[in-house]
């Protein structure tokens, strides 16, 4: 722990905290840099490394008042008990030998101030690591480290989303550039092969190094270096060697590190290209035929696939692979025809799909919900057409999120700090709860008048939250389907209701952005009651997940593989009412939300969403409203507190990245690891 007694001493104790991106959830730890320029923090998208190099050893003396530094050594005393503190991986017995995680993902959601994610994947993919390090999981994670990240949203004069990139700077994040530069071959735009240098950056997630990797190296061409420019920027080209990147140049950096890995996961198909850098080694480096390689490679390989249409799933033009893997794929003992199956379900398929390919060489496989496990055994039958549907070797492990980053600040001081205790719910009066909640919602309100300029909006009234990436089948205009009705509802002084909508469409989608722009133009003439909230981001969504007082969740079943937005709400008792796909076919019970609906399918997407139009209209107006506003004699409401108590204590506990991360030990690392053991080796 660093003593501190000066500006200089209190600059090297902040940089160790902000040198980790646990604190992110560490309690208090975020509140430091916040009180030291409130407004400049959240200038800097409250980035903690950015705000101390702005700052100089007079500005932080000014700022180690004896109140500061009694906060500051509290969040080290919490820092330095949870790296001394046994973990739930030490206590178990029977410790494999060389036991390692690769996690691969083409996004993490770390925290706000790293904007290389876009939404639900990436912030399942930071949850992953941030529980993995909890637990004391030996895991380390590859990603890519984009210039420009993701974009920024605003709304132009005609209501049109408009996209900004602003550039990341790596000396102005937590991150440690590592001396050294591998490289990958990659096609130029005449399909001649350039060996390409790859930066590797290192940032530290408690216990797990995420290692992102990136093509802005000196000495690479230039269109080398705009390879990872964007999340997923650029044409098909571009997207390939995005990809090229991500999988073999991570294994390589991996290898260079001395990193062996027993088992290697992807979190989607973005990384598949992983397996063929792995297969070369197989066979060039330890003598395997390249049947052998690939039955061991198979073995220790996890496949997580989170899309639940087949048109979701990336495909590109065989010939653009050919051009980049040719010699590769000779190397490992392949003819190109052979190769290029490995990325199809039909021969004649003429397209290389990197799902097929991650479920041909993957023993085990997992969808994101019970529902979307049974969707995917459905849609990729066709790779096992000799086994009843029910057999195909897709099982399920439905996603969670990490309770500790998550979870407000007011109910974490009363269900446990440093471990929140989640079942004391139930032990919280209807006074205590009621006031918890009521102070989250002040404080969104707050945040969004200050960094949104929102109207001001009342706390009385019942709000609603609809906040996600604004693709089609995720229906954001269903609320908007029946105007008379919802005006209707949004004009009742008896029960005032008011609604916060936020979230970006895909660059390319321009029927999400006119439903953006649908949902802003209703917003003009409702005086108030809907508000849309440009720009979402990981701060926004803490905000609103804490904040609202339901959670609004539209997908077209079963369309919705997962839907950790909702996890979120539940968490803080913010009540769910959703459409029953994803997780929430698993998680609904009528004492801790609201469905919408059943799981009745209708012949086409214009019954079924009339059909469900209905039923959100008729379950706002005959459970939600009436609910809310039912109050006893201290204006308390009694059967809202207690659904909330079961949502906190049932749901939080059931869908944490802590029990999602401990099934994927059980139930898929650890046999990997075993598997590989048994799996062929060299001689």
């Amino acid at each position: 722990m660093t003593e501190v007694h000066d500006g200089a001493t209190l600059r090297a104790a902040l940089a160790e905290i902000a040198g980790n991106f646990s604190f992110s959830w560490t309690p208090g730890a975020r509140q430091l840099f916040a009180e030291l320029d409130r407004r400049r923090f959240s200038e800097l998208l409250h980035n903690p490394t950015a705000l101390l190099s702005e700052l100089t050893d007079e500005d932080l003396g000014r700022a180690l008042t004896p109140e500061y530094a009694m906060k500051l050594g509290r969040v080290q005393e919490r820092l330095e008990a949870e790296a001394q503190r046994p973990t739930w991986w030490d206590e178990q017995e029977g410790h494999p030998e060389g036991f390692r995680v690769a996690y691969f993902s083409a996004e993490f959601g770390l925290d706000e101030s790293l904007p290389v994610y876009s939404g639900g994947l990436g912030i399942l993919a930071g949850d992953h690591l941030k529980s993995a390090s909890e637990l004391g999981v030996p895991l380390v994670a590859v990603g890519l480290n984009y210039f420009r990240g993701y974009f920024r949203q605003r709304l132009d004069e005609g209501d049109r989303q408009v996209e900004r990139y602003p550039r990341n700077d790596s000396a102005r994040l937590p991150l440690t550039l590592v001396p050294m530069a591998p490289t990958v071959m990659l096609a130029d735009d005449s399909g001649e092969l350039c060996p390409i240098r790859i930066g590797v950056w290192r940032a530290l997630v408690g216990r797990v190094s995420l290692y992102l990797l990136d093509t802005k190296v000196e000495g690479n061409p230039e269109w080398a270096r705009d390879v990872t420019n964007t999340l997923y920027g650029g044409d098909r080209q571009n997207r390939l060697r995005q990809e090229l990147v991500l999988g073999i140049g991570g294994v390589r950096v991996l290898r260079q590190l001395g990193v062996e890995p027993t088992v290697f996961h992807m979190n989607e198909g973005h990384s598949a290209f992983f397996q063929l850098e792995r297969l070369r080694e197989l066979v060039e480096d330890e003598g395997l035929d390249r049947d052998d390689a690939l039955e061991r490679l198979r073995a220790s390989t996890v496949f997580t696939t989170h899309t639940p249409v087949p048109a979701g799933n990336e495909v590109f033009e065989p010939e653009l692979v050919r051009r980049n893997l040719a010699p590769l794929v000779e190397r490992c003992g392949f003819t190109w025809d052979e190769f290029e199956r490995l990325g199809k379900v039909h021969d004649d398929d003429s397209m290389f799909g990197l799902t097929p390919f991650a479920l041909r060489t993957s023993a085990y496989a997992n969808g994101v919900s019970e529902l979307h496990g049974a969707v995917s055994r459905e849609m990729w039958h066709d790779l096992w057409p000799d086994v009843p549907v029910d057999e195909v070797p897709i099982t399920s492990i439905t996603n969670g999120v990490h309770v500790r980053t998550w979870l407000g600040g007011e109910l974490e001081g009363m269900l446990g700090t440093n471990t929140p205790m989640l079942e004391r719910a139930f032990d919280l009066s209807d006074a205590e709860l009621w006031a918890a909640h009521r102070g989250a919602k002040a404080r969104l309100f707050e945040f969004i008048s200050r960094t949104r300029g929102a109207p001001e909006l009342d706390v009385e009234a019942l709000t609603i939250g609809f906040a996600r990436r604004f693709a089609t089948y995720k229906r954001a205009g269903l609320l908007l389907s029946q105007p008379e009705r919802l005006a209707a509802l949004l004009g009742d002084p008896e029960r005032p209701l008011q609604i916060l909508v936020a979230g970006k469409a895909h660059p390319a989608d321009d029927a999400g952005k006119d439903v953006i722009r649908q949902v802003v133009d209703f917003s003009r003439g409702a005086h108030h009651r809907v508000v849309f909230l440009p720009d979402y981001e990981m701060t926004l969504a803490r905000r609103l997940v804490q904040g609202v007082d339901v959670w609004l969740n539209t997908p077209r079943r079963p369309m919705e593989a997962s839907g950790t937005s909702g996890m979120k709400a539940a968490l803080n008792g913010v009540l769910n009412c959703s459409i029953l796909d994803g997780w929430w076919a698993e998680g609904y019970s009528p004492d801790r939300g609201f469905a919408i609906g059943g799981e009745e399918q209708r012949a086409s997407e214009e019954e079924q969403d009339a059909t469900d139009a209905e039923a959100l209209f008729a379950v706002l107006e005959q459970q939600v409203l009436p609910a809310f506003f039912d109050r006893d004699e201290d204006g308390l409401p009694t059967r809202w507190l207690e659904m909330m108590r079961h949502s906190i204590a049932e749901l939080g506990t059931a869908f944490s990245t802590n029990r999602m991360v401990r099934e994927y030990v059980e139930r898929l690392y650890l046999p990997a690891h075993h598997d590989l053991a048994n799996a062929p080796a060299a001689a």
